[in-house]
């Protein structure tokens, strides 16, 4: 396991190195889960591409730091890993809350930045009616409580049968995150609004989204995708929330063809 202090907090992180000259592929995780939900996708890539996946701030065994939190502190961090960890010019693919860190990535560093995977995300994700909502739930009853509901909007009916072992372990991985670290993500999640930021994206941008997405629905990720100059837009097939667990294969394959597409500018270090 790897450690790094950045800001007021320390982070848990995986690099894995690749073939110099390559992109640098850096995962960002979704509200309520670790790196461990790109794993499927990470295997696939490993060994063609240097690789960073981290735990953001209040998840998996990064530090909880001041609470709560603003969406600008979860950039901040990761704008520190990289700079700690010497990373430049990266493919940052981030789902969900992780998406929207990337965008502001990009807003507030755009040297860090060379290119977009917006995965299952929007510019501005839900109402602050329905944040409060969920913190005073979590904060009073937990996450289990909740639990059952964000399973709907994570994964698909056929995910969800009970003979899946898989869907339990990702069950379980919700439940026993911070719960603090969840409702001052919430609070992040609430107060911020990328719309004019993510206007003014200039870096190549994948937009992806599953199909059965109960979070962040197509049509959402559609209207981000139309903010974004020269934005691909994709839907992938028999997926909710969280196609790299579900669909890893298509989101890989999509992943890589996008890659193929960049220019060749600049080179990329880690």
């Amino acid at each position: 396991m790897q450690f790094a202090t950045v800001n007021d907090v320390i982070l848990h992180h995986q690099l894995i190195g690749g073939p110099a000259g390559r992109p640098v592929l850096v995962f960002v995780n979704s509200l309520g889960a670790d790196f461990r939900i790109w794993r499927d996708v990470i295997v696939r890539l490993a060994g063609d591409f240097p690789i960073l996946a981290y735990d953001k701030r209040g998840h998996g065994l990064s530090d909880l730091g001041q609470v709560p939190y603003s969406m600008d502190d979860h950039v901040r961090d990761l704008a520190a890993l990289l700079d700690r960890l010497n990373v430049k010019d990266a493919l940052i693919c981030g789902l969900s809350v992780g998406g929207m860190i990337a965008q502001g990535l990009e807003a507030r560093r755009p040297d860090l930045v060379k290119a977009l995977v917006l995965c299952d995300t929007a510019h501005k994700i839900g109402t602050p009616d329905l944040w409060n909502a969920r913190i005073e739930s979590v904060e009073t009853k937990g996450i289990e409580s909740l639990a059952d509901g964000i399973m709907e909007r994570w994964f698909t009916p056929a995910f969800r049968r009970p003979e899946n072992a898989a869907y339990h372990g990702y069950r379980n991985m919700l439940t026993r995150q911070s719960a603090v670290g969840y409702a001052a993500t919430c609070a992040a999640l609430r107060d911020a609004d990328f719309t004019e930021s993510t206007k003014r994206i200039a870096v190549p941008t994948l937009c992806v989204v599953g199909d059965q997405d109960g979070s962040t629905p197509p049509d959402l990720v559609l209207s981000m995708a139309k903010l974004i100059h020269g934005a691909r837009y994709e839907i992938i097939k028999d997926a909710g929330h969280i196609p790299c667990v579900e669909q890893p294969e298509t989101l890989t394959e999509m992943i890589r063809a996008f890659i193929d597409t960049l220019p060749a500018r600049g080179k990329l270090h880690a």
